[in-house]
Formats: C-alpha cells, structure tokens, sequence
C-alpha cells in the first residue's frame, strides 16, 4: 500500500464499512454468534503474523489484516458483553467519531477547531445545566483517571495557590480522602502530584458501599491531629463493584465544616442525571433544599440577594465542587468521552495556564477567549465533545431518559430473579445503579453447612467487606437490554455450573 492509488485507498475504506455492515458490529448483532472466538496469547500471536515489512503490503493482505483483527476482537455490541463499566455504541455517535477521526484536529485553538471548540464549549455549558450548577466551567479529558486527577488538581490550587510556583515544599502535607470502594485512580493521582500513596486515607463504608460522613469527619480530624492540612473529599456516585452512590448531601456538609474540596467520581453512575426517576441518586452535586423564591431566580438568571444570610444559604444550594462523568459508559458513546466539570468558573485556566506565546497570542484576528486549550494540561486533545453532542442532538433527551430507565429496569428485573432463583444469592438487598452482585452456588455444594472451608472454596475480591468472590453484572443502555437478555444470562450460568 506504500505507492496506493487513490481507488485502492477508498477500496480500503470501503472494506472497513462493509465488514462493520456484514458483522452488525453496530447494531442488531446475533445473539447466538460468541462475544469473542478467543485463543490464547501465544497462538494468537502466530494467527496475526505481526510484521512490518520495508514494502508495505498488497490490498488483498491488508483486507485480511482487518478480517483477523475482527475475527478475534472482543463484541463489545454483542447483547450478551457484561461485566465492564461500557459497552455497545450508538450508530449516530459511532458517525460523529468517524467525523473527527476523518478531519483530524485538535481541541486546543479556535483556529484549527472552530467546529469543535463552540461545540465543546456549548455542551459544557449544557451539562453545567444538567447537573443544576448555576455557572461552571470544565474540559473534555482522556478518561476518568485523568478527570478525577484534574478535580485534585484544581482542589490543591484553591488551597494554596503559591503551589503552583513553589511546589509542595511551600505546603503542609496534604491529605485526601476517599471510600474504600472508590477507584483506584485516586491513589494514582496522589503518587503523581506527590502527594504520595499513605496520604490517601480510606475511609469506611456501610454495607452498601457508601461512604460514611462521620467516618469523614473522624478521619479529617485524625489527619490534622498527625499533622497533615485535609483539603480534597473524593465521593462516588456509582462505585466499581457494587454501584454504590455516596450519600452527597451529607459529605457536602461535613466538607462545608471542615473546608475540604468535595469532587464527585460519577462516572459510572453520572447517567442516572438524564432521568428524572434516577437523577436522585445524585443529589448533593446540586442541592433539592430549594426555595421556592431561588427556583424563580434561578430560572431567570437573577441571583438577587437580600442579605448576607441568604448569601450563605444561596451558597449551601450548590454543594459539589467538581464532578467527573464519563459518557462512554452506560451511554453508549465511542470510547474516549470524559467530561469534567467544575463550579468555579476561571480555576482551570488558572490553575493550569501556561501562557505559551507561540500557541496562545493574544492579539489573534478573533475572540481569543475561545482558545481554551491553556487551561487545560494537555496541548494535543481529541475533539470527543463533538461525539456526545451528536448523540443528544440527534437523539434528544428524551431518547436518552429511555434508554437509562430502561437499563435500570432491566437491572431490577435481573435482581429480582437473582432472589428467587435456586442457587442464586445476592450479595446486596438491593442495588442502586445498574449493578447487581450475586453468588451462583453449583448443585453439589447446596443445603451443606456454610463454614469457613465452604466459602473459602473460592478467592476474596472485597476484604473490606470480608466477602468471597461472587459475579458482578453491570448493565448499560446500548444495545438496549430486554428481560429475556437477563433470562438467558442466568439460564447459561445454571447449566454451565450443574457439574461443578
């Protein structure tokens, strides 16, 4: 393909459609067709017949290329992928992404992005609304890792903005606090920033998995008794393993007591906000101790105030300082779509500007203000704004409140057949996202006496919460999930696991 003609590389192109077509890799894929043809790595190796080679490969070899890479990839469309926090996409988002693949630009300047950066900055503003922030800011970032480090970022530049100059050395040891059910990047993110790791304090959870405010509070203030300054809450709206909300309302209070930086990792469970039944779970972002004199206003736009006591309760209504959300799970959105989003506005410009005179003049021929790549850590940045937008655009919200109802009820369904079922335990009463944890016990092992030899036939995935392995199903809006999906699910398993 080095000295290709222009027909063999449309022919190319054309054969990337067509096996999309031919395999349903978007939407309406065999049910009965495997999730992935595996093999083990080593004989995958021999199948691919990895090779670079000085000149290049016909069309022919090429096309093969791409039908052995779709052979053996894993159907994240397929009804039956489960288990990771993602899966399926959407055709019209799928379109979107091959658009800013195809005109390949960055996100940093109005110059090469003019499309894409009012975009970004228009959706932004929408999911500011969204999530009932009066005024905010935010970025678009290569995934939740990244945005929940942006969160510690910006909370470590408001508590001391000389950090930026003079590094940690001008500071006391800084402390964060997150669930022992949150993720694991906020560990991550403390040993880049140098923090380092034991200045990430776990702090315990109910049986549910959400944090416990008291417990918050306790261990803020056994951090400043060893000398360390508190300054950054990390709460969950959705966790990892059981779908677990952090009680926001109450967290905010004890972050308002203790001056702490409350960021909220709602990444998984950030969707439940389109739906007017589930966007519950997320109170405490925003706050539902309402007047009804600030509803007035803020439909208006009009925060007017009367005294310094309704400053302070005007102020008490917003109680997250930043949220991350991430799209491309539940959503159904091309992988990569991370949205972060902070409530005050300037401090990512602030916190991250560099000024860079060559990239960042500011005396160009148009509103440098739409330049927003100096506030954030990157120079290169995917347009992923632009995929979101098509989705919500072309679908509308209403589409999308159906495909997140629907999610939820397809994981109530399956709960409730988990409960009734022979040989199915859950390991919850009941779930709150679209998670559902459970235990298969294999014929030969009921009606035995449950000791510590009978559980420990198995490994310990939770030691936080002492409990042996056990499934993990989590369930996302596309392809759209159908009780009869659940059905088979657990219909497989029981015949899979009779002889065990």
């Amino acid at each position: 393909m080095a000295h290709s003609s222009t027909n063999a590389q449309g022919a190319l192109l054309e054969k990337v459609l067509s096996i999309v077509e031919r395999e349903n890799l978007v939407k309406g894929m065999d049910e009965t067709k495997k999730v992935i043809d595996f093999v083990h790595p080593e004989e995958l190796k021999k199948i691919l017949q990895l090779d670079i080679r000085r000149e290049g490969r016909s069309l022919e070899e090429v096309e093969q290329v791409l039908e052995t890479v779709v052979r053996y990839s894993v159907k994240t469309q397929h009804p039956h992928f489960y288990n990771q926090l993602y899966g399926g996409i959407d055709e019209v988002a799928l379109a979107g992404a091959w658009l800013t693949e195809a005109l390949n630009t960055n996100q940093h300047t109005f110059e090469v992005a003019p499309v894409f950066t009012l975009v970004e900055h228009f959706i932004l503003n929408r999911l500011v609304e969204l999530f009932d922030w009066q005024d905010g800011d935010g970025i678009f970032s290569p995934g939740g890792s990244m945005s929940n480090m942006y969160g510690m970022v910006l909370a470590r530049y408001r508590k001391n903005p000389e950090v930026k100059k003079l590094g940690l050395s001008s500071m006391k040891p800084l402390v964060a606090f997150t669930s022992d059910q949150s993720h694991y990047s906020i560990g991550k993110a403390a040993s880049w920033m140098g923090l380092g790791l034991d200045n990430v304090i776990k702090v315990e959870t109910d049986s549910w998995g959400r944090m416990i405010p008291e417990s918050l509070r306790e261990e803020a203030a056994k951090a400043r008794l060893k000398g360390g300054d508190p300054f950054f809450v990390n709460a969950t709206s959705g966790t990892t393993v059981f779908g677990a909300f952090d009680p926001l309302d109450q967290l905010a209070d004890v972050c308002r007591d203790e001056n702490l930086w409350l960021h909220v990792d709602a990444c998984w469970g950030g969707t439940a906000i389109v739906s007017r039944k589930h966007r519950h779970l997320l109170h405490g972002i925003h706050s539902i101790r309402r007047t009804r004199r600030f509803k007035y206003l803020t439909y208006l736009r009009l925060p007017v105030l009367n005294s310094m006591n309704e400053v302070s309760t005007l102020a008490s209504f917003f109680r997250a300082d930043s949220v991350v959300w991430n799209p491309h799970k539940m959503l159904g959105v091309p992988l990569q779509c991370s949205a972060f989003l902070v409530r005050h506005k300037g401090l990512l410009h602030e916190s991250n500007s560099a000024s860079a005179t060559y990239l960042f003049q500011q005396d160009k021929f148009y509103d440098v203000s739409y330049d927003t790549g100096d506030k954030s850590f990157q120079c290169g940045r995917k347009v992923d704004a632009f995929k979101l937008y098509f989705l919500l655009t072309c679908h509308g919200m209403d589409e999308m409140e159906r495909r997140v109802d629907g999610a939820f009820r397809a994981a109530e369904y399956l709960a409730e057949q988990v409960a009734q079922r022979p040989g199915f335990r859950p390991v919850l009463e009941s779930a709150q996202c679209t998670n559902t944890c459970f235990w298969y016990i294999p014929p030969s092992l009921r009606h035995q006496q449950e000791n510590t030899e009978w559980w420990l036939k198995v490994e310990q995935p939770v030691p936080e919460k002492g409990l042996v392995n056990f499934f993990r199903m989590v369930i996302t809006c596309y392809p759209e999930p159908q009780s009869r999906h659940m059905d088979s699910l657990l219909n497989e398993m029981d015949t899979l696991g009779a002889d065990l």
